[in-house]
């Protein structure tokens, strides 16, 4: 969906519109899921799924987040499962992530016109389901989320360590990719703006993939540093914006892919650590609960590359 921004929205439209859009209904969600979601069955969530091509612009990107996290909240249940299970579904969702903007990206460069805001999302539930469904049935789920939520205050403040790493490592990503990648543009390349737009989009999502997958050989328990690292990428990618200094897109496309293995890192090990220094009452509420870091670090650099990139096409 992200990958198509630049192709659904006007050029005096923002491109995080349509990141606002998406992430708006996540945040909610993700706030109110950890209750509730392990009663919602599959089949409704992947039907409203498959429903949601036949809407328009933000409103389709709306109902798309809607029950695509749906999906990927009920699926927050990794402590009722073998522990290899939270190493697939990292490498799953950068998969999915990878497969839609390749798929996208490949068929447009191929010739194929921009087909809206259908293009490549119908796909990526669907094989998140796939991948995990069987295994991530637990009989006594529903009580252990319950019980975890009610005496959720005496780890609350515990979940604030990892909570508040990865909503910022996501703020840098995400003020990158949506605020910052439209406005680094190479006249000479090879590459119209359009597709280099698409290509930074698909580069970073081949960096989360890797390092989403990474988890079962490299462990990585200081995230606060990934995340103090994305924030110098965000900085830097900032003042190439505005001093225009970087020499070729290629610089670029490498820069990106690195933000993504930073990103992917970030949110895998989060979630690792989690599952392993936290009680087992307590685990899967901490789980749901911890995943509203992303995407309210995603919803606050949606807001703020609205106003960065307001500034720099004022110049």
């Amino acid at each position: 969906m992200l990958s198509a921004a630049h192709d659904i929205l006007t050029k005096e439209e923002s491109k995080n519109a349509v990141l606002l859009a998406d992430i708006l209904p996540t945040l909610i969600i993700k706030f109110i899921a950890p209750v509730f979601i392990h009663k919602v069955p599959y089949g409704p969530v992947l039907f409203l799924q498959f429903l949601e091509m036949f809407k328009k612009r933000s409103e389709g990107f709306r109902r798309a987040s809607c029950d695509q996290r749906l999906l990927c909240g009920s699926l927050t249940v990794f402590p009722a499962c073998p522990r290899n299970v939270l190493e697939g579904w990292g490498s799953g969702t950068g998969g999915a992530g990878v497969a839609g903007a390749l798929l996208y990206s490949g068929l447009i460069q191929a010739g194929l016109p921009p087909p809206g805001d259908r293009a490549g999302h119908a796909g990526g539930p669907g094989f998140h389901a796939h991948q995990v469904r069987g295994e991530l049935a637990a009989p006594h789920t529903a009580d252990r989320v319950g019980s975890a939520a009610s005496d959720s205050g005496a780890f609350e403040q515990g979940l604030l360590k990892f909570m508040g790493p990865l909503a910022l490592v996501y703020f840098a990503e995400y003020f990158i990719n949506q605020g910052l990648l439209e406005l680094l543009f190479f006249p000479n390349f090879s590459l119209s703006h359009a597709d280099q737009y698409r290509w930074y989009q698909t580069i970073y999502q081949f960096g989360v993939f890797a390092s989403r997958s990474s988890l079962h050989c490299v462990k990585i328990r200081r995230v606060w540093i990934l995340t103090l690292l994305q924030v110098v990428n965000a900085v830097f990618l900032l003042l190439a914006v505005k001093f225009q200094f970087l020499p070729s897109a290629w610089l670029l496309f490498v820069i990106i892919f690195y933000e993504g293995l930073l990103g992917g890192a970030a949110y895998v090990n989060t979630f690792h650590f989690i599952s392993k220094e936290t009680e087992s009452r307590h685990r899967e509420f901490a789980m749901a609960a911890s995943s509203v870091g992303d995407s309210f670090g995603i919803a606050l650099a949606a807001l703020a590359a609205f106003f960065v990139h307001q500034y720099f096409c004022s110049l």
